[in-house]
C-alpha cells in the first residue's frame, strides 16, 4: 500500500487537493470497509479457588457465577461449568440450561427439583413441577 497513514489524514488530504477546504459538508470519500465484521465469539476465564469437596466446590462456583453475572451482565451464565483444577475434560455445568416454550433458557442450578424458571422475578415457569422423590 503506497498510502499507509490513518484514513482521517488520507480524507483530509484527498478533500484538500481537490480544492474542497471551504466546502462545510465534506461527504466522506472513503466507504466502510466491504468485508463484514467479524462476529463476537465465546471465551472462557477459568477462576480457581479451593474448596473441601465437589458439593462445596459446586456452591462456591455457582455463587462466584451469579455475583459476577450481577456485576457484568453480557456474562454467559448458563456456560459456566465447574471442574478440578487437573482435570478440565471433567467439567461439569453448573445451571440446567433446559429450553422452554418461548425459547428462554432455565437459570436454576442444574439437578435442580421442579419447575423450570426464566430468569427475573416473574420469570415464566414450565415443566412437570416436583415429581416423586424431590421432596
Amino acid at each position: 500500500m503506497r498510502d499507509n497513514r490513518s484514513p482521517h489524514w488520507r480524507q483530509r488530504r484527498a478533500v484538500g487537493g481537490l480544492g474542497a477546504d471551504r466546502i462545510r459538508d465534506r461527504a466522506a470519500l472513503i466507504g466502510p470497509p466491504r468485508r463484514p465484521t467479524r462476529p463476537h465469539r465465546f471465551f472462557t476465564v477459568h477462576l480457581g479457588f479451593t474448596a473441601a469437596g465437589m458439593v462445596d466446590a459446586r456452591e462456591l462456583a455457582v455463587a462466584y457465577a451469579e455475583a459476577l453475572s450481577l456485576l457484568r451482565p453480557e456474562l454467559a451464565l448458563g456456560a459456566a461449568a465447574l471442574s478440578p483444577a487437573d482435570a478440565w475434560h471433567r467439567a461439569e455445568r453448573l445451571f440446567c440450561g433446559a429450553v422452554g416454550p418461548d425459547g428462554e433458557r432455565c437459570v436454576d442450578v442444574a439437578e435442580h427439583p421442579g419447575f423450570h424458571h426464566a430468569p427475573g422475578p416473574g420469570g415464566l415457569g414450565w415443566g412437570d413441577g416436583d415429581g416423586p422423590g424431590d421432596g
